[in-house]
């Protein structure tokens, strides 16, 4: 995989308001890239989800946007960056239900399932990093997870 022009996108993830831009820069993104409807609706579902949990469990950060392609296919690569606590139990994070907040406790693990690739980068007190791709034009059946 490789960037195609660099990151396209750096946005601030402090505020409600934060979110909304996010979304808007995601959706136009993958429009431009010639994600289908479906893919569209996934790929802003998933990055809403992961914004607002940078911004309530991760104190604020931010989002890296990057179009990246790899053996002809393109792509969008998603990275929320918090200094927050971290997670101490990755597993625990990913399982539907299982919230620290007032949530449903789908939010990370329901991300997951809408991208091709999730990877989460977390150590108690050093923050988290989750970075999500998805592809264009290639349906989402099992996402490989990184750590």
């Amino acid at each position: 995989m490789s960037a195609a022009g660099g990151t396209a996108a750096r946005l601030p993830i402090l505020s409600d308001a934060d979110l909304s831009l996010v979304r808007q820069r995601v959706r136009a993104k993958a429009q431009e890239l010639g994600f289908g409807l479906v893919q569209q609706t996934k790929l802003v579902t998933a990055a809403s989800e992961l914004a607002r949990n940078t911004l309530v469990h991760g104190g604020g950060g931010e989002m890296e946007m990057t179009e990246v392609t790899q053996t002809g296919r393109h792509g969008l690569r998603l990275s929320f960056i918090d200094s927050g606590p971290g997670l101490a139990d990755v597993e625990q994070a990913l399982t539907d239900g299982y919230t620290t907040g007032n949530g449903l406790g789908m939010g990370l693990g329901g991300a997951r399932r809408l991208v091709h690739e999730f990877t989460i980068d977390t150590a108690p007190q050093r923050g988290t990093t989750v970075t999500i791709v998805a592809w264009a034009s290639t349906p989402v059946d099992s996402p490989v997870v990184r750590r």
